[in-house]
């Protein structure tokens, strides 16, 4: 039987002064007031909740893990809920059934604190210490500069502390090993830059904007949009403009089911600036590479387009770079300010169909696309995008090596990011294209 609202009111103050009295460390007081929320509705969602608390509080971890099942029952969208729950499941010694709790939690708020660090507490159980460390670092990365913690939270967030800089640490040495033999190639060659933008990713050293999201090289000059005269190789691609859209032209024509949105992150993940363009194909892409490797069938049906990419000095990291392809962004859509991976590379426009009212900014320059002039620039300055005409607006895209990188550094570079995957299992954090 639904509440009445102030029957409802009544009931949510009185949960909400018991916890406060739980945690103030008034048991006898909260369980006072807990029976009177009990006596307005027993089997309220919230009721049921605080039933859980006290019974975790008293060790009985089938009474919580009961009553919060109830509880779910009627609301699976309080991720405090799922924690609580992951939390009695803990005390019985179940940690599959755990993660799957903690999972639900964050499915419903991805920055929900208490779930990220028990998370990364369960992982360090389950002997999965880098990952763990990667989990306690976006913990950390929720709490604003300053914040003031509940006193039962710090020993968390200190064992979160510890557990990062741990890990950091642990990669600096595996790091310095797998990079021994690449650094011996290259006695005479000054690696400080390169020392610079390991410290910092290693969070030894802070370097100021720009701010990539995953490797950051320091002591290299900061444009918004690059001088031309470091490319002279643009103006015979500003050339083949042309026959470049007309290869687009006709995939857009013919091959529309081959055209994916860019972003595409999965659920759990927080979304910010991207939730609207999640998973959208008003921002789409058709591409030709895609992190390192030819997405052959695409390209055979490109050849001109490719053969162009060949004359440029890609941005070659197996398993990340070079990536290319054709951005179509649809009429009167925008995409948000955000930035790129890393600022060892840059990033080409290839202005294709500009239907005008089509403008991009980078850092504090804002500029329209014209037909025939391309650009490089820095993708990890923030930057964004609008067509504001009747029509989509299409480009080609690709990467290629910022030119102040010798080929040492590039080297060094493609090791590290290797080296850093290899650390991880799989893909290096944060290395993400967008």
């Amino acid at each position: 039987m639904a509440l009445s609202q102030v029957d409802d009111a009544r009931l949510r103050a009185l949960v909400q002064q018991a916890e406060r009295a739980l945690a103030a460390g008034q048991p006898v007081e909260s369980t006072r007031l807990l029976a009177q929320a009990q006596a307005v509705a027993p089997e309220h969602p919230l009721v049921l909740n605080a039933e859980a608390v006290h019974a975790l509080r008293s060790g009985d971890g089938n009474a919580a893990r009961e009553r919060l099942e109830r509880a779910i029952e009627q609301d699976n969208r309080n991720p405090a809920f799922w924690v609580n729950l992951a939390t009695a499941l803990r005390t019985l010694g179940l940690p599959d059934q755990e993660m799957t709790a903690l999972k639900r939690a964050l499915a419903i708020e991805p920055r929900h604190l208490l779930a990220l660090l028990q998370k990364a507490s369960l992982l360090t159980l389950l002997g999965k210490p880098r990952e763990a460390a990667g989990i306690y670092h976006c913990a950390l990365a929720t709490i604003p500069p300053g914040a003031q913690l509940p006193p039962s939270l710090k020993p968390a967030v200190e064992r979160a502390v510890t557990a990062v800089r741990e890990n950091n640490e642990a990669l600096h040495t595996f790091l310095s090993e797998r990079l021994r033999e690449t650094r011996a190639l290259h006695p005479r060659t000054d690696q400080q830059r390169f020392d610079h933008c390991l410290d910092a990713l290693l969070g030894r050293r802070r370097i100021f904007t720009p701010q990539p999201t995953f490797m950051h090289f320091p002591h290299v000059p900061h444009y918004e949009f690059y001088p031309r005269e470091l490319f002279p190789w643009l103006a015979p691609v500003e050339a083949a403009t042309p026959e470049i859209r007309a290869e687009f032209e006709r995939v857009f024509a013919e091959d529309q089911d081959r055209l994916v949105p860019y972003i595409a992150y999965p659920e759990g993940v927080p979304l910010d600036q991207w939730k609207e363009l999640n998973h959208s194909r008003r921002w789409s892409a058709f591409y030709l590479w895609r992190e390192g490797a030819a997405v052959a069938d695409q390209l055979a049906r490109c050849p001109r387009t490719a053969a162009v990419l060949e004359t440029t000095p890609r941005a070659d990291v197996p398993g990340h770079a070079p990536t290319a392809f054709f951005s179509v962004l649809d009429a009167h859509s925008h995409i948000p300010p955000h930035t790129g991976v890393t600022n060892t590379r840059l990033t080409v426009h290839v202005p294709l169909v500009i239907p005008g009212e089509c403008s991009f900014r980078v850092g504090s320059d804002r500029r329209e696309w014209r037909l025939g002039e391309a650009w490089a620039f820095d993708d990890t300055i923030e930057h964004e995008a609008w067509n504001d005409s009747e029509v989509p607006r299409a480009i080609l895209i690709f990467d290629i090596w910022n030119p102040y990188l010798s080929e040492a550094e590039r080297q060094l570079v493609r090791s590290a990011t290797a080296a850093i995957a290899e650390y991880y299992g799989g893909r290096a954090p944060g290395a993400g294209d967008a």
